[in-house]
């Protein structure tokens, strides 16, 4: 690749940067060591760093699921899910790691049993038809609460869908 050349990306060139007050997340995978991925969320951009390892953006106020984890040669050291939305412009944000400049984290979850526990409610969102990406944010802090208390988790339902579509149809 010459130095002026366009990165390369999924689904063609892209620009040379992301559009401006994109939410950017570092991804990585090295087999059994480092495995992070997006488990959902609609990328705004993809760039390929190399072999291992990628760039991806999301765009001002687009929910995404940031899964890590870890392991050395005594097993697993660090197993997390964040679910978090992305910042427009002049908002506060939380910083993360991999994640820039940051977001505002809906969800916060360590320990495989609780970041299994939210892999499986994403699979039951999912079997329901409904994209993850367009549950209430509520819903995701919920989630976190209970789980950061050791209690189980209202499932998301139809009914709480509708109104939390109706809500942000009112919202300003």
């Amino acid at each position: 690749m010459t130095g002026n050349a366009a990165p390369r990306v999924r689904g063609g060139p892209s620009p040379a940067s992301p559009a401006p007050f994109t939410t950017l997340v570092e991804l990585t995978w090295i087999e059994r060591k480092i495995e992070h991925w997006i488990r959902f969320g609609r990328e705004s951009c993809d760039q390929i760093l190399d072999r291992r390892r990628r760039v991806v953006g999301f765009a001002p106020n687009s929910l995404f699921a940031f899964v890590r984890w870890a392991s050395n040669d005594y097993g697993t050291i660090i197993s997390r899910v964040d679910i978090v939305r992305a910042i427009g412009p002049g908002e506060p944000f939380q910083t993360l790691p991999f994640v820039r400049p940051g977001g505002e984290i809906l969800l916060k979850i360590d320990g495989w049993p609780k970041v299994e526990r939210v892999l499986q409610l994403i699979d039951a969102i999912e079997a329901m038809g409904l994209d993850p990406v367009d549950v209430a944010p509520d819903y995701w802090r919920h989630v976190h609460n209970r789980l950061t208390a050791s209690h189980e988790p209202r499932a998301y339902t139809a009914e709480q869908h509708q109104a939390w579509l109706l809500r942000r149809r009112a919202e300003p």
